[in-house]
C-alpha cells in the first residue's frame, strides 16, 4: 500500500540529532529501512573526494542533484543517514556543486521541516549567501520561498543581510538585481510595516535608480506594491513619510532621470490601484 508506506516514511517521529557519534555509532547512524542499506551505503560513499576524483569529477554534482530526492524517499526522521554527507557537498571546492545544493536548499527545507532546518540548514544558506555570485543566485532566486520558513526572529535576522544583494562580483551582472527587486515584492508579505520602511525601502529606491532599465521597471512595481503594503497597515504614517520622500527624491530631482522615475512609479501606483484616488491625488 503506497499511501501507508509514504506516511511511515515521513511521520515526523525521532527527529532527535547527536552529533558526538562514536565510531560504532557513526555506523549505525546511517542505518535506516526505508531502502536497501546497500544502496544508500553506495550513494553515500559517492561524495567521497578521492573517489570522485579518480571516477568522475561530476559525481558530486551529481549527488547535490538527486540528494533532496533521496531525502523525500528516507523521510525526515532518517535525515541523520544524509545530514554530513549534505554537509560534505555544501563545502565541495567546485562551485557547481554548491550551485546545484543553493538552487535546492527551499525544497530540502520543506522536506526537513522548521525545526531541522533552523538547526542543520540555515548554517549552510549563511554560507551560500556570502558565496560566489553563481552560487548566490540560487539562493536568491528562492529567498522568499526559504524565508518563508524559518520563525519569524529567526527570519528578521535576515533584514541586515538584504543589503548585500545589491553588491555583484560582476556590475555587470543586472540580472542578479532584477531578481532581488522580484524577490523584494514577494518578501513584502513576510515583514512589518516598520520593517519594510527601515530595511527594504532604501534598497528599493537605490534599485530605482539602476542604470539598466529592465532593474528600474521591475523596482517601479515593487514602489508600488510597498506604497500598498503600507497604506493597508494600520499605522499610516509610514505610507505619509515614503510618499514624500518620493516627491524629494525623485520628483524634485535635478536630473531628468530622477523626475522620469518619480512618473512611472506614479504610472504603477495607478495603474495596480495601489492607493485611493483621493489619497493619490
Amino acid at each position: 500500500n503506497m499511501d501507508s508506506t509514504l506516511h511511515y516514511i515521513h511521520n515526523d517521529s525521532d527527529l532527535s540529532t547527536n552529533s558526538s557519534f562514536s565510531p560504532e555509532e557513526e555506523r549505525k547512524s546511517k542505518v535506516q529501512d526505508v531502502v536497501p542499506q546497500a544502496l544508500l551505503d553506495q550513494y553515500l560513499s559517492m561524495t567521497d573526494p578521492s573517489r570522485a576524483q579518480t571516477v568522475d569529477t561530476e559525481i558530486a554534482k551529481h549527488c547535490a542533484y538527486s540528494l533532496p530526492g533521496v531525502a523525500l524517499t528516507l523521510g525526515r526522521q532518517n535525515w541523520h543517514c544524509l545530514k554530513d554527507t549534505y554537509e560534505t557537498l555544501a563545502s565541495d571546492m567546485q562551485w557547481k556543486v554548491r550551485r546545484t545544493l543553493a538552487f535546492s536548499i527551499h525544497e530540502l527545507a520543506v522536506i526537513l521541516g522548521d525545526q531541522l532546518t533552523a538547526g542543520d540548514l540555515v548554517p549552510v544558506f549563511n554560507g551560500f549567501l556570502k558565496d560566489l555570485d553563481e552560487v548566490r543566485i540560487g539562493v536568491l532566486k528562492h529567498l522568499h520561498d526559504f524565508l518563508k520558513l524559518l520563525h519569524l526572529d529567526k527570519r528578521r535576522e535576515y533584514l541586515y543581510q538584504l543589503q548585500e544583494f545589491l553588491v555583484t562580483d560582476n556590475s555587470r551582472n543586472w540580472r542578479f538585481r532584477a531578481e532581488l527587486a522580484e524577490q523584494l515584492i514577494l518578501l513584502l508579505d513576510l515583514y512589518s510595516a516598520r520593517d519594510i520602511y527601515d530595511y527594504l525601502r532604501p534598497i528599493a529606491f537605490s534599485l530605482c535608480a539602476d542604470k539598466v532599465s529592465s532593474v528600474r521597471w521591475i523596482s517601479y512595481k515593487l514602489v508600488g506594491e510597498m506604497v500598498k503594503k503600507l497604506y493597508m497597515a494600520s499605522t499610516s504614517t509610514f505610507v505619509t513619510d515614503l510618499m514624500n520622500e518620493l516627491v524629494e527624491k525623485f520628483c524634485r530631482c535635478r536630473k531628468w532621470s530622477g523626475r522620469q522615475t518619480f512618473v512611472f512609479i506614479c504610472q504603477t501606483i495607478s495603474e495596480d490601484d495601489c492607493l485611493p484616488m483621493d489619497q493619490f491625488a
